[in-house]
């Protein structure tokens, strides 16, 4: 079975809508979200609505699971819980009990694991970035023991494209648009985001996963980026540095989280920009 494996939407419908498009193209058997349908944009609703109307399978991010309420923003950066605040206001009763209603980890046809950040721990793995070889050893100790048999967990979350194997007690990261995975090996796989790209590459990407030909591939979609942007910024939810140049911008997203959010609020109280 072909399946498409998509992440990060985060309420940008053109994005979504584009990579759909593709997906239709490639002939697959499911396609399955591995969560944050919404936060950062300004089309939560939409989105969840063509999610349905596809039959795609979802599970929970740490965004949607705020704005469900079954989390709060702790640890949240600003920008992401002003967001998650305004999700929640523009949601119906219908869209937020789908939300909530989402598993934390889907098992696809006995070959395939899906989460948002991370196979472990069982409470809050939503939240957990595999951003290190040893977060990324605890979920594929996780998946080893996962009692579907499972090879292969695909995780969203950092919103940064990888593969990483184990095999042989080590782990790599395997590089290029088609891999091949192989029988004794464990495997991690993010397919990165669609909507809220964290590089200079704004496009979208998604992966496909062949079962019958134990193979990934990975795909780039360019779509309008503009107009997400104007709608996001039209009601409030732009970061105040979107204006800023680009080397500035790169500059702040090295930065340690608290002194990022302390550098926002500071521009947020002086009345930079727009607001945050």
């Amino acid at each position: 079975m072909r399946t498409a494996i998509i992440s990060d939407i985060h309420s940008n419908l053109e994005a979504l809508e584009a990579t759909l498009q593709d997906i239709a193209a490639h002939n697959v058997g499911c396609v399955l979200c591995l969560g944050d349908i919404v936060g950062y944009n300004a089309n939560p609703i939409e989105c969840i609505q063509l999610l349905r109307k596809r039959n795609v399978l979802c599970v929970a991010g740490n965004h949607d699971r705020a704005v469900a309420g079954q989390i709060t923003t702790e640890g949240f950066g600003y920008t992401a819980a002003r967001a998650v605040a305004w999700t929640r206001r523009h949601l119906d009763a219908d869209a937020l009990a789908y939300l909530f209603a989402l598993p934390t980890d889907l098992t696809i046809s006995k070959a395939l694991v899906a989460v948002h950040g991370a196979l472990h721990p069982i409470t809050g793995r939503e939240s957990v970035r595999l951003d290190t070889d040893e977060r990324r050893r605890l979920s594929l100790n996780a998946l080893s023991a996962h009692p579907s048999g499972a090879r292969i967990c695909a995780f969203g979350h950092t919103h940064r494209l990888g593969i990483y194997e184990l095999r042989g007690g080590v782990i790599r990261e395997l590089t290029g648009d088609r891999v091949f995975l192989r029988e004794d090996g464990w495997y991690l796989v993010n397919p990165g985001t669609i909507g809220q790209p964290r590089t200079s590459d704004r496009r979208a990407t998604y992966m496909i996963f062949d079962s019958a030909k134990s193979e990934l591939t990975t795909h780039r979609i360019v779509y309008d980026t503009r107009t997400p942007f104007r709608k996001s910024r039209k009601v409030g939810l732009v970061p105040i540095w979107a204006a800023f140049p680009r080397p500035v911008v790169n500059a702040m997203m090295r930065l340690p989280t608290p002194v990022r959010t302390s550098l926002r609020r500071g521009l947020e109280f002086l009345k930079l920009g727009t607001s945050c």
